[in-house]
């Protein structure tokens, strides 16, 4: 009966390597919308969101060999879209002022908490878990933008009103 089970799991495993996710690498890869031409974005900065949020949240998706496994792939393909939905630095020249500055504040705030990375996401890729020096980096940075985006625009073009 168990040789049964695990060959029949077997069988399942294999048939769904034939239904892959559609690797989403779309869209431009960096020039017109990319957060670069609207923001000054430091080198230092530049280098760890590309090594820390660029595979989720750009267009520019690196995936790893273990994507091309299913369920796994569609798990990872889950993950990227829902990421680029929330924040997509190749796109960010797109979004309304409000979005600009809203996506700032949450990249300050969720680098702050520890939530992004994901950790799910650093367990395997351990190049990409910010220490504590690399947080206040990016915390700084994203400060310095929303300062730099306060004295530029009137406030209530940035922020709703509650």
């Amino acid at each position: 009966m168990i040789k049964k089970i695990f060959l029949f799991l077997l069988v399942v495993l294999l048939v769904l390597q034939a239904f892959r996710p559609k690797k989403d690498n779309n869209g431009p890869t960096g020039l017109a919308a990319n957060i670069n031409n609207f923001v000054e974005v430091p080198s230092d900065v530049d280098q760890l969101l590309k090594t820390s949020c660029y595979d989720c949240h750009s267009n520019k998706t690196t995936y790893p060999w273990y994507s091309n496994i299913q369920p796994i792939g569609w798990w990872l393909d889950d993950h990227v879209d829902e990421g680029k939905k929330e924040l997509n630095f190749d796109d960010y020249g797109n979004y309304n002022l409000r979005r600009k500055y809203h996506k700032i504040e949450e990249v300050a705030e969720m680098v702050e908490e520890g939530e992004m990375p994901l950790p799910s996401y650093t367990i395997i890729h351990t190049n990409t878990k910010l220490d504590e020096e690399q947080q206040k980096l990016i915390i700084s940075w994203t400060d310095k933008v929303m300062n730099d985006m306060k004295a530029k625009y009137p406030i209530d073009s940035l922020i709703l009103k509650k």
